[in-house]
């Protein structure tokens, strides 16, 4: 997979990870973090290898559509871009962890 989308749906991922449910995040997680297989998530988790890869698909597709109709990554970065140049790297770095 893509890098860059991989980079991508782990920031939308952060932003918007409480609207799945717990096996969705756990299933994201160690395919998305851990870097474990389809098979390997499957076999941990007592599911076929297809469960899973639907789920994760069903994840990807849901959070671009969040992100395209709520833009909060959107806005988090323009929130921290404007931010980059008004204030000490110590507040950059506490606002950062708020958004």
């Amino acid at each position: 997979m893509d890098t860059d989308r991989v980079l991508y749906l782990n920031l939308l991922y952060d932003c918007y990870k409480e609207l799945f449910t717990e096996k969705q995040q756990k299933y994201f997680e160690e395919y998305y973090w851990d870097d474990l297989s389809l098979s390997e998530i499957a076999e941990n988790n007592d599911v076929s290898r297809n469960a899973i890869h639907n789920q994760l698909k069903i994840m990807e597709e849901r959070l671009i559509e969040l992100e395209d109709k709520l833009g909060l990554n959107k806005k988090k970065n323009e929130i921290i871009k404007i931010l980059e140049n008004k204030v000490d790297d110590t507040t950059l770095e506490i606002i950062k962890g708020l958004l």
